[in-house]
């Protein structure tokens, strides 16, 4: 049966620095508090990417509402041009 993280060279656990190489207690303490760090940027990486997208929902939300406004404004300008030519006829 392989070791686990900071077991040591040639116990499963090694090569991740020297006190890792070195196994025991430390090796395993150094293991789990790079396990908890990565845990941690991973988590906080994602809290950044779901706020980004947020703000990019809310964007895109408010061109949609002006792109409608502008919708009936072109809307209305064609109706008052239809009914101009009608008047002229």
């Amino acid at each position: 049966m392989s070791g686990g993280f900071g077991d040591g060279v040639g116990k499963g656990g090694g090569s991740g620095g020297s006190i890792r190489d070195a196994g025991g207690a430390f090796g395993k303490m150094e293991a789990a508090r790079e396990d908890e760090y990565f845990y941690k940027k991973q988590k906080e990486q994602l809290e950044e990417l779901r706020a980004h997208l947020q703000q990019e929902i809310e964007h895109h939300e408010k061109q949609v509402e002006n792109h409608k406004a502008i919708l009936e404004r072109h809307r209305q300008r064609v109706k008052e041009v239809e009914e101009s030519q009608k008047k002229a006829l």
